[in-house]
């Protein structure tokens, strides 16, 4: 009657363990895709925001999407004149090549990723010249934001 009862003890330790296991399995996977989604979600928003100002030349993206620090960095006034100069330069070549920079802070030695945050540059060809449109974004509560734009003429990064 000892064995039946020792081995009954250690049958349900293994189920406490297994699902031990699978909960920790269970958190790590929506982790893992969770980042992936969102770092996904960056990219898509990054190259949104370059194709509707390089392509479109769409300053209601400035307005509507600017962090409140960049707001205060690029008054209206310089809003108006980015996009002027974009839209002298014309048309770039396509396709625009871009490159994405995503990264999170890690919290919890690595397991955790929060605050995402991207730089992506878009290396423009247009018939006179490069340009190189770089912009940095981070998530803010309720959606993407715009923190920095900065435009640098001249043969880049090409």
């Amino acid at each position: 009657m000892k064995l039946s009862s020792r081995s009954k003890y250690s049958a349900q330790g293994l189920v406490v363990v297994f699902i031990l296991v699978a909960i920790l399995v269970g958190i790590w996977w929506y982790l893992h895709s969770t980042k992936a989604s969102t770092e996904q979600d960056a990219i898509r928003y990054g190259h949104d925001v370059i194709d509707r100002l390089v392509m479109k030349h769409d300053r209601s993206v400035l307005d509507n999407d600017l962090a409140p620090q960049a707001k205060m960095e690029m008054p209206p006034s310089q809003r108006d004149f980015l996009i002027q100069q974009i839209a002298q330069f014309g048309t770039p070549m396509e396709p625009i090549k871009i490159e994405d920079n995503v990264s999170f802070d890690q919290v919890l030695g690595g397991l955790m990723a929060t605050n995402p945050h991207g730089i992506f540059t878009a290396h423009l060809n247009y018939p006179a010249q490069a340009v190189t449109l770089q912009l940095a974004t981070s998530q803010g509560a309720t959606k993407w934001l715009i923190e920095n734009i900065t435009l640098t003429k001249g043969n880049v990064g090409q």
